[in-house]
């Protein structure tokens, strides 16, 4: 059985890949394993939200078709980012949560996001029963009919009353020294809340904001925008005299940023500034903080040197989430801006990320440029090779990539390191190789991806 779920979801090019029919047969079994141990006499409520795809309209309908058709209830939220539907599920006692969005992926692309009652994606083993129900055994979804059918019922407030849940985070005080701040939206889900969370912000902190990219019309999501596309702010930035931009990617579950002199300040150094401020506040649980074998070397240097202690897991937040929950750690993240603050949320949350960024700043009167400077990273290069879909789970196994990974390891010694692996979303092979020297970074990681992609294309 081949899986549908890759580390964040089911995904795929939106109709023809992720079709009506695979959504629908997804609706009907989550809802039939995500809810097989509700009260008795009451029939399962799920939540479904969505980004603001074109596709994404299409697929709900066909979710909803699912879930209503096995007798379970289902409540619209709308447009929302995918941390809202997290933190509702939860505080609505609700069954289970569904979000339909791809992310950062471009427009043709989108995704399904289930959550288990508690907030928390689910785990292996919970969507491999799922995949069971629909590849393996569909005789054993039962449909209701007649009064057994379940209903769906709308949630207008859902993006209110999640701001009103991010500003209750916000600690900090009123900045002498007014913050200008440029906030990106991607065209997405943050289109939704960003505006008011901001304004609230602003009455609370004192900062000044200017939204962009707030404009959705179904097909210019992620589009030459947000967080995928951050280094197009830098003069905007420089030229409008903000202290700091904010970026978020299509469903707001990530946030990188640039300082007020256009460098990028991604999801290591906000991990690793914010856990500096939380352990000088006494909140850093463990002095730990946990992230993937992505992380810069430059970021272990700067913890060490701070005091704080860092666990890696491999690549995906489900893996940090894990480690997180085990072992009792409250901050934990990716390069990629995608942090868990799991005192205040259950996964990645891009604008509560951009709340604790802007109350540390407030707190301390000090720009986030003078943060950064402390970092000095290593020459990272990451390449991302496309790969044909018949050639996917193969790039560990072939011989001519496996001599390229071994050349270049011999070249870089123990003045770097390189992560191959395949990506659990897209038909990708992602190439990454870090070192002191950056002409071999560049000759190295050119060489296995040219490799990669003579073999897998």
């Amino acid at each position: 059985m081949g899986r549908l779920f890759g580390t964040d979801g089911a995904r795929g090019v939106a109709i023809t890949e992720l079709t009506c029919e695979l959504a629908m047969n997804i609706g009907r079994a989550a809802a039939i394993v995500l809810t097989k141990h509700k009260s008795a006499g009451r029939k399962a409520k799920i939540l479904i939200g969505k980004d603001t795809r074109i596709s994404s309209d299409i697929l709900e309908a066909a979710l909803l078709a699912g879930i209503m058709s096995v007798g379970a209830e289902a409540v619209t939220l709308g447009v929302v980012p995918t941390p809202a539907v997290a933190y509702l599920v939860k505080r609505e006692k609700a069954d289970a949560g569904v979000m339909i969005s791809a992310s950062h992926n471009s427009v043709e692309y989108n995704g399904i996001k289930l959550f288990a009652g508690t907030g928390f994606k689910l785990p292996d083993e919970v969507e491999n029963e799922i995949e069971a129900l629909i590849l393996d055994e569909p005789e054993k979804i039962q449909l209701t009919n007649g009064c057994g059918v379940g209903r769906v019922s709308s949630k207008p407030d859902a993006a209110d009353i999640y701001v009103e849940h991010l500003v209750s985070v916000c600690g900090g005080k009123r900045s002498s020294e007014k913050i200008k701040i440029l906030v990106d939206c991607a065209n997405g889900s943050a289109s939704a809340t960003a505006p008011s969370l901001f304004e609230k912000l602003s009455g609370k902190l004192g900062i000044r904001f200017d939204l962009i990219n707030v404009d959705p019309d179904g097909t210019n999501i992620n589009e030459g925008c947000g967080s995928t596309h951050i280094e197009d702010l830098a003069d905007k930035v420089t030229g409008g005299g903000y202290s700091a931009a904010i970026a978020f990617d299509g469903d707001a579950d990530r946030c990188l940023c640039l300082d007020g002199n256009g460098k990028l300040v991604d999801g290591d150094k906000l991990i690793a500034i914010i856990s500096d401020s939380m352990k000088k506040a006494g909140t850093l649980k463990n002095d730990t903080a946990v992230v993937t074998v992505m992380s810069n070397l430059g970021f272990h240097t700067y913890m060490k040197n701070h005091g704080i202690a860092t666990v890696c897991t491999s690549v995906g937040d489900r893996y940090v989430l894990e480690e997180m929950l085990k072992n009792g750690y409250n901050i934990g993240g990716e390069q990629s801006g995608h942090i868990i603050f799991l005192d205040h949320a259950t996964t990645g949350d891009g604008e509560l990320t951009a709340v604790k960024l802007l109350t540390m700043l407030s707190e301390c009167e000090r720009p986030l440029s003078d943060f950064t400077g402390e970092f000095e990273n290593y020459p990272q290069l990451l390449l991302n090779v496309k790969i044909t879909d018949d050639k996917k789970g193969l790039w560990d196994k072939n011989d001519a990539i496996l001599a390229a990974i071994k050349e270049a390891q011999t070249a870089l010694g123990d003045n770097g390191r390189i992560l191959v692996r395949e990506s659990g979303t897209e038909p990708l092979v992602r190439v990454m190789i870090e070192g002191k020297d950056a002409s071999l970074v560049e000759q190295y990681t050119n060489r296995i991806a040219d490799t990669v992609r003579a073999e897998l294309c």
